[in-house]
């Protein structure tokens, strides 16, 4: 018997936008989890008591390593870019190659 192959998990990277304008950046497997879990106060520290929040904008991008990267390239943006990332999906690739 052969052992059966690791199911892939998706990662996704988002944004979310507090109650005073402010953009968060995170990674997940369950975009409407983790918003919940923020909404909730059980999720990121620097969210908490900054409730209503909402989901300014979010895509699946890989493996956990390559999402921690993106993660990590997508801090590096000023806010205005960040802002504009929902109508310039092409910016992503550059979040993910290397």
């Amino acid at each position: 018997m052969s052992a059966q192959p690791a199911l892939l998990t998706i990662w996704s990277l988002y944004l979310i936008r507090d109650k005073d304008n402010r953009l968060y950046t995170g990674i997940t497997t369950d975009v409407q989890r983790r918003l919940a879990q923020h909404q909730a106060g059980t999720g990121a520290r620097n969210l908490r008591g900054r409730t209503p929040l909402s989901l300014h904008w979010h895509t699946a991008i890989g493996d956990r390593s390559q999402a921690l990267k993106a993660e990590y390239r997508l801090k590096q943006w000023p806010k205005s870019r960040k802002e504009l990332l929902p109508q310039h999906p092409e910016w992503i690739e550059s979040l993910t190659t290397c």
